[in-house]
């Protein structure tokens, strides 16, 4: 069975001595760029379309980045949208409001 799109909200929160946490965000928003997903960034959160499989490894390439680039701790919101029979996509949900 193929997987289903999913919606995943993600927002990060780093926090280190010597940098401004939106450089660090930043960081973190290349990973998803460079990832090939489809995304959104909002102000509070990047909303990101891929499988649940796929998840876990952006996840954790995001924090690696912001360990890179000098988080010394950080916390990491998560929400996701999943319909089982259906993908969910940011289109379908934000079509209404362009």
């Amino acid at each position: 069975m193929k997987q289903k799109t999913i919606n995943m909200a993600i927002q990060v929160l780093p926090e280190a001595a010597d940098k401004h946490p939106y450089a660090i965000v930043d960081e973190a928003i290349k990973i998803i760029s460079g990832s090939g997903f489809p995304f959104k960034v909002c102000p509070f959160e990047t909303v990101v379309e891929c499988t649940l499989e796929e998840a876990l490894p952006l996840i954790r390439r995001i924090h690696e980045q912001c360990r890179l680039s000098g988080a010394e701790t950080l916390m990491t919101y998560i929400k996701i949208q999943t319909h089982f029979s259906e993908n969910v996509t940011i289109e379908n949900k934000m079509k209404k409001y362009h």
